[in-house]
């Protein structure tokens, strides 16, 4: 098991590159939004409901961007071209949130975000595709997730020691968040290089619905299990929400991400290692036996040791879980077809975050805390069909 977090000889530079770009990007990212859903609330005066909507929009619209920009991506073959806008336009963002002052400002700052990542999220994930070996495809991704968690952690921690020494100024902080964003950005644009893509289809065009035909069935099988899978898991904006009911003071609300960053990162690596070896659905079938243990711990905890105990579980689902649905989509979909493949994925799991998120919001605004968390731990339990059925078809296929 030491071997897993050993990374294997032969993963390409561009890959620890991406990871980096992800990495400082995510910092900021985090100091921005570990205090958003404490700031909406209590800042700005906004409902569960709000922050649940803002949420699940933001999503759809990252995910809405991901198709046009995976079906971009396989047009032109410029995988890093668009991944600096995207990254850009995320940098951008970033000077919104220290000028919001309402929360049609906060909606606004995070639809732009949610834009840049929308059009850099695919082409990243295509060009992680396109350089690494097929045998090494899940420590590939494992290590981008692992890297990119790394400036989930990091971001958290800067939150709270900014929030100490500046008196809890979030703004202040949100400015701050700004610098890592434009490192990003100057990182990708310096030191990634556009690798060799296969050719274009004679038939191809950036909008040609044919293309999406040609997705065969194996990546539709694991689209829809993927959409299944991402409806079940709400918004970490809830755990935000909880932890201070739980008894942290506003100062410390981002421990919370940074735990459970900890645990995301540290897992994520070995485990694309360990499906590389033994395959990805039955380790994304343990993955969703954890979401259930997280929800029924968070629905009853009521102090800071349980809440905790629950966050690291829902760190160690997301390190489990979130490498290998990309891995499969690099694994099933045809090479000049991989940006689109990527693009639908992220659109059919985008509209499904924004009707979970939503629901949990409404739940969480009439019944509470308790109720949302049970509902989600009883619709990851009947999930568990749609990994048993990927597992199934994966053989039959």
């Amino acid at each position: 098991m030491i071997s897993l977090f050993r990374p294997p000889k032969g993963i390409p530079s561009t890959v620890w590159i991406l990871g980096i770009v992800s990495l400082l990007m995510d910092i900021s990212s985090e100091m921005v939004q570990t205090l958003l859903p404490f700031y909406l609330v209590s800042g700005l005066g906004a409902s569960a409901v709000t922050v649940g909507f803002i949420e699940g929009l933001s999503v759809a619209i990252a995910t809405v961007t991901k198709l046009f920009s995976g079906i971009i991506a396989d047009w032109t073959r410029r995988r890093k071209t668009l991944a600096v806008l995207g990254y850009g336009l995320g940098a951008l963002s970033k000077l919104a949130f220290p000028v919001a002052t309402s929360v049609g400002w906060i909606v606004a700052a995070k639809a732009v975000d949610r834009v840049g990542k929308g059009i850099r999220g695919t082409p990243r994930d295509a060009l992680v595709a396109d350089v690494t070996p097929s045998e090494m495809r899940g420590a590939a991704f494992g290590l981008r997730k692992s890297l990119d968690t790394v400036g989930g952690f990091v971001g958290p921690l800067a939150a709270i020691g900014l929030m100490i020494a500046l008196s809890g100024n979030v703004l202040a902080i949100y400015w701050i968040a700004v610098i890592p964003a434009f490192l990003s950005v100057a990182v990708l644009l310096f030191c990634v290089r556009e690798p060799d893509a296969p050719p274009k289809s004679s038939a191809s065009n950036p909008l040609q619905m044919s293309d999406l035909i040609r997705l065969n069935n194996r990546v539709w099988i694991v689209i829809v299990a993927a959409s299944i899978l991402t409806f079940i898991r709400f918004s970490e904006a809830f755990l935000l929400l909880k932890s201070e009911g739980a008894g942290f003071a506003p100062a410390w609300i981002p421990v919370t991400m940074v735990i459970m960053h900890a645990v995301y990162g540290l897992v994520a690596y070995p485990a694309g290692r360990l499906s590389d070896a033994i395959g990805r659905t039955g380790i994304l079938g343990v993955s969703v036996a954890v979401l259930v243990a997280a929800y029924l711990v968070l629905a009853v905890a009521n102090g800071i040791p349980m809440f905790l105990a629950g966050i690291v579980l829902w760190g160690l689902h997301m390190g489990l879980s979130q490498g290998l649905l990309a891995t499969l989509i690099a694994d099933e979909a045809p090479a000049h077809l991989k940006g689109t493949a990527f693009g639908v994925f992220n659109l059919m799991t985008g509209i499904m975050v924004l009707l979970g998120n939503v629901g949990a919001g409404f739940l969480w605004d009439k019944y509470g805390s308790f109720t949302t968390f049970m509902t989600g731990a009883l619709i990851s339990s009947a999930s568990l069909v749609a990994v048993a059925i990927l597992a199934v078809r994966k053989r039959a296929v």
